[in-house]
């Protein structure tokens, strides 16, 4: 019987015993997964994997539901996703790692390692010279934002095939759509210039590489580059299905782009490998990953674009009061997602083997619950002091881009004393309508789910001029934005 012809299994939650976790805890989690497996119903998500970590150890590994809707059978914590662009940070620690070890220059042009093609001629200024770097931190200005992806029996293209346009969703070659270093645009084109390079220069596959250099190192026995059809692929895996429910194809997409997005593997491995960082940051020499190579791949370029971007995780979110480093990945018929705190070494992963409509609803309420949970919110301190009533009454109101230039509205509101900042924004990620913002004195302002601080500038006569935003503790360039072009019209 077919996916579509039938209701959504019920999900078979399995949970590893969490002897690391105090009582409360243990209870609070635990009271989370029969809501968990509602919301899997209701949203037609089949399966799902959940590691969650603290104090540098994984405390918890649940699983829920199946493999695939046509066979039946149940996930379980080796159980294998497509981890979509989640591969952009495995390419980026190998670089970075084979840069430390002077094999290739970060900052020299990426031209100079490329063998069996060549960069597109352009007449954007600096095009010819982009970086590695600038490619890794998607600051390149490089077309291709991902790929579609293939299945057994199709024509897969080859990376070169990909750079020129010969494939669905890109039917034009890559090219450059500013001056690199000038702005950032994400680029999954960028990644697959420098899986081209790596191999070119190394004579070895990338899948063979990070096998040798990361996987095996860190004991990652669940996490391959290899593809779907070829030998050592794994055969315990989720397959992808659509936002209906049904299994696309095959299940199982072959991603000849793996530098961008080709990797598979569990939420336990890539804990493990989020907690290697979080010990380096935190002074230690974990396997291959050294402190200089925790605070390269996480150290913020700017808070310009996408509220902090680093080499090339995320930095900007702060869901729970924290400073997180994250990726995520999104792939037809799978998504995923990895969250570690700075400081702390907690933190989450969460896949699941469905679209966007079946996921994002249950990883919002993972993502809100499980930092409740664990108390993540309450692990740093914020003392909020009295609000002059002038300035309060200033910011209040909306704004269109106040905590990201990314379009999303915000309203900060007054509710029972206390202020709040309200957007579709939480409403997305967190399933919450407004987060609490709390004022550290002199209209400087933190906001609970978000990780820079607000700074807000009154002109001479009073009205409400800029907002500064920046990050405690870094030297990232502060970004300021006008009040008047954030206000909408009256």
């Amino acid at each position: 019987m077919s996916a579509s012809a039938c209701a959504p299994a019920s999900p078979v939650l399995e949970a590893r015993p969490a002897t690391a976790l105090p009582p409360a805890q243990h209870v609070r989690l635990a009271q989370l997964w029969p809501q968990v497996s509602a919301e899997m119903a209701q949203s037609k998500l089949h399966g799902l994997s959940v590691a969650v970590f603290d104090n540098y150890e994984i405390v918890e590994v649940h699983t829920a539901g199946v493999k695939s809707i046509d066979t039946g059978a149940a996930m379980d914590e080796r159980t294998a996703f497509s981890t979509a662009s989640i591969s952009k940070v495995a390419t980026a620690l190998l670089c970075l790692m084979l840069a430390r070890d002077g094999v290739i220059d970060l900052d020299k042009p990426i031209s100079g390692y490329l063998k069996s093609w060549q960069l597109p001629a352009s007449e954007v200024p600096g095009a010819a010279d982009v970086t590695w770097r600038q490619l890794l931190t998607h600051t390149a200005g490089t077309s291709q934002h991902g790929f579609a992806d293939f299945y057994e029996g199709d024509a897969v293209p080859s990376l070169i095939d990909s750079l020129e346009g010969r494939l669905p969703r890109y039917d034009k070659p890559i090219e450059f759509l500013f001056a690199p270093g000038s702005s950032w645009k994400y680029s999954g084109g960028g990644y697959v210039i420098v899986q081209l390079a790596l191999e070119d220069h190394l004579g070895r596959t990338l899948e063979e590489f990070a096998a040798e250099r990361i996987f095996e190192p860190l004991g990652m026995a669940d996490t391959t580059m290899v593809q779907p059809g070829s030998a050592g692929f794994p055969t315990n895996v989720a397959l992808v299905h659509d936002e209906s429910g049904a299994v696309i194809r095959t299940g199982l997409p072959i991603t000849p782009q793996i530098s961008a997005s080709g990797m598979w593997s569990t939420p336990s491995d890539m804990a493990r490998f989020m907690i290697a960082f979080q010990r380096a940051l935190d002074g230690q020499e974990v396997g291959v990953i050294t402190p200089s190579l925790a605070r390269e791949m996480t150290e913020i370029i700017s808070l310009r674009y996408v509220g902090g971007i680093g080499t090339p995780f995320f930095r900007g979110m702060g869901f729970g009061n924290t400073d997180w480093f994250r990726h995520d990945g999104s792939n037809t018929g799978v998504n995923v997602e990895m969250l570690a705190s700075m400081q702390g070494g907690y933190g989450v992963v969460i896949m699941g083997n469905g679209d966007d409509p079946n996921t994002n609803p249950v990883f919002a309420t993972l993502r809100r619950e499980i930092i409740d949970a664990m108390g993540w919110r309450h692990r740093q301190r914020l003392d909020s002091r009295p609000v002059e009533p002038a300035l309060r009454d200033a910011i209040l109101g909306p704004y269109n881009g106040l905590l990201y230039g990314m379009g999303f509205d915000y309203r900060i509101e007054q509710i029972e004393g206390e202020l709040w900042v309200g957007s579709e924004f939480f409403q997305h990620f967190l399933g919450i309508d407004r987060s609490r913002m709390h004022h550290l004195g002199n209209g400087l302002f933190a906001v609970e789910d978000y990780p820079n601080r607000l700074r807000f500038e009154r002109g001479a006569d009073g009205s409400l001029a800029n907002v500064h935003v920046f990050r405690e503790g870094d030297d990232s360039a502060p970004v300021t934005r006008s009040i008047a072009e954030m206000r909408p019209a009256e």
